[in-house]
């Protein structure tokens, strides 16, 4: 779906949308991001699933340390959404994306992709643990497709309303997005670094150990 979206941005809005550089290199940070976030999203789904399914009990008659359940399934979601991403990255380079990164700035970038997508994982494990069904747990998924768009993902935000900038401006998705296009494409970053990484780094912690909580609590 992410390459589909891609694909239908640059060929189908790109030629309308201005953004001082060529769109497919605009878009790529957004893509990319969209991408880990969905499949991330997934791991809601499937924690749900085992829950619901008996396997805690299972668990917890085994010499197993509690988080051993949920790692395996953020682990399991990191290298699908690692591989994703690369694949991402082909296709936009086969569309025409050219990056101006050094390594450095590649370095900065996996870090930053790594650091959100585990973050994402974490906090869709305790919707997992806090849904009463599966069906409840995929909505989660739809949170996280929703916030990207209304970022600087596929436009610049100075094009929105005031009142919708006031939003796109300070969610968590622009900074993150932001950095990994100054760091693509060897433009000025500012603070949004600090403050992609304070979001997603407390998400991190935050979600870690909410879930080793709700994961003791629940039978």
């Amino acid at each position: 779906m992410p390459v589909v979206l891609m694909l239908m941005f640059v060929y189908v809005f790109g030629g309308a949308i201005q953004t001082g550089t060529a769109y497919v290199n605009y878009i790529v940070p957004g893509i990319i991001i969209f991408c880990a976030g969905y499949g991330s999203s997934m791991t809601a789904v499937s924690v749900s699933q085992d829950r619901l399914g008996g396997l805690f009990e299972r668990l917890r008659s085994m010499p197993v340390h509690p988080s051993s359940f949920m790692l395996g399934h953020v682990i399991g979601s990191f290298v699908r959404n690692a591989i994703s991403a690369a694949l991402v990255f082909v296709v936009a380079f086969l569309l025409g994306f050219r990056p101006e990164a050094g390594w450095l700035d590649w370095l900065g970038v996996v870090l930053l992709l790594s650091l959100f997508i585990l973050s994402v994982c974490w906090l869709a494990v305790v919707f997992g643990l806090l849904a009463k069904s599966v069906e409840t747990a995929s909505a989660f998924t739809f949170i996280v497709m929703f916030m990207p768009y209304v970022s600087s993902a596929f436009v610049p935000t100075d094009t929105m309303p005031s009142w919708l900038r006031a939003y796109a401006d300070y969610q968590p998705f622009t900074p993150l997005i932001e950095t990994l296009r100054g760091l693509l494409l060897d433009t000025d970053i500012g603070r949004q670094s600090w403050i992609a990484v304070v979001w997603f780094g407390g998400m991190l912690f935050v979600s870690y150990i909410v879930a080793m909580i709700l994961f003791r609590r629940k039978g």
